[in-house]
């Protein structure tokens, strides 16, 4: 099942202290203000945090899910994902999480486990 932008937005939002900012005509989606992962401008795909190394590991075992936007997304610790490619809600969730952790404060992230923790017990 693919994903949209209304999954991206649900899933990001979920997240503790997570909001969203209208900024250079996308939605974006930050912790403390920080942000973490973007809607394409087409809402047909979804920019996050992801370490530079990673990424061509990312790319090229799925060239048809992740890519990065030529001399914009070069320099930074960012990788794009076509929506209809993301197998279910769950690699989203996991996509969202990972990026979100790289963002977030080290407090935030404790208590955020600490909850999710406490949960599973």
């Amino acid at each position: 099942m693919a994903t949209n932008a209304d999954d991206v937005r649900r899933e990001a939002l979920a997240l503790p202290e997570t909001s969203e900012k209208f900024t250079w005509n996308t939605p974006t989606f930050r912790v403390r203000d920080k942000i973490f992962a973007a809607l394409g401008e087409d809402d047909t795909s979804v920019a996050f945090r992801c370490p530079r190394e990673e990424r061509a590991e990312l790319i090229s075992s799925e060239p048809d899910k992740f890519f990065m936007r030529a001399g914009h997304d070069d320099n930074y610790d960012w990788i794009r994902a076509h929506l209809a490619a993301v197998d279910d809600v769950e690699e989203l969730r996991a996509i969202l999480l990972d990026a979100w952790r790289m963002t977030a404060p080290k407090r935030v992230i404790k208590a955020y486990d600490e909850a999710r923790a406490a949960d599973d017990s």
